[in-house]
């Protein structure tokens, strides 16, 4: 389904939403659910309009910056949930079944190649960096629970990443409740989508920051975990 489609049916959603204010909390916390788990789905369609809505409508508290905390909590939720349903369903039926039955779930073979190359290549830093990236961003979950990833560095740093990928497009939304009050969702899902993509290389940019400082810190942990070298028998 396009991403066209699919901003119509949140739509539909979303108005609902707008007569219940507790709904917008279940409404994205469900479908940013079903977008980190293996089924296909954008996450623009979903933290950008709540984004909107908090800035132009009164929600749970009525107040604009609570109320912001509550979505991106909601939406960082949602996250995990699908990732832990990623996580733990590939550590328990294992690769012989996603190779094999995997297609019928959206999980092409191609896909979960790549997914396992880039897991094994950068190990758990992976598990954040992906959560930044399109395309791959829910897959990664699969092999780090085929590798039985230890579940609390997995939890870290897929809420680190799904963090920031939340907070980047609701923020867009809110940005947008500002400018203006008649924005129809698709425009907003689809002026989001090209603002990120115009300024995509921020994000690599604080990517490439976040790596060289982990590497960095991590290196010096290392370092300091060594035992010195005992000395010899004193003659």
């Amino acid at each position: 389904m396009s991403t066209e489609a699919i901003a119509s049916h949140i739509q539909y959603f979303a108005d609902y939403a707008g007569s219940a204010p507790l709904m917008v909390l279940f409404f994205v916390f469900l479908f940013m659910a079903v977008e980190s788990s293996f089924i296909p789905f954008p996450s623009e369609v979903v933290m950008i309009p709540a984004g909107f809505l908090v800035q132009r409508y009164p929600l749970p508290t009525g107040n604009h910056l609570l109320d912001l905390i509550l979505v991106l909590a909601a939406g960082l939720a949602g996250s995990m949930t699908g990732a832990y349903i990623n996580y733990f369903l590939s550590r328990w039926i294992g690769r012989p079944f996603l190779h094999r039955y995997g297609k019928y779930f959206f999980l092409k073979e191609a896909a979960l190649d790549r997914a396992e190359e880039i897991f094994r290549k950068y190990g758990d830093l992976a598990t954040f960096v992906c959560r930044l990236l399109p395309a791959i961003r829910q897959l990664i979950s699969i092999p780090a629970g085929l590798s039985h990833m230890n579940l609390g560095r997995f939890s870290f740093f897929t809420a680190l990443g799904a963090g920031i990928w939340t907070a980047i497009l609701a923020g867009i939304g809110y940005y947008f409740g500002h400018l203006s009050s008649d924005m129809s969702y698709l425009d907003m899902v689809l002026k989001g989508k090209q603002l990120i993509h115009d300024h995509y290389i921020w994000i690599l940019l604080g990517l490439a920051v976040f790596i060289a400082v982990y590497l960095l810190v991590q290196k010096m942990v290392m370092k300091s975990g060594k035992k010195p070298e005992s000395a010899g028998p004193e003659a």
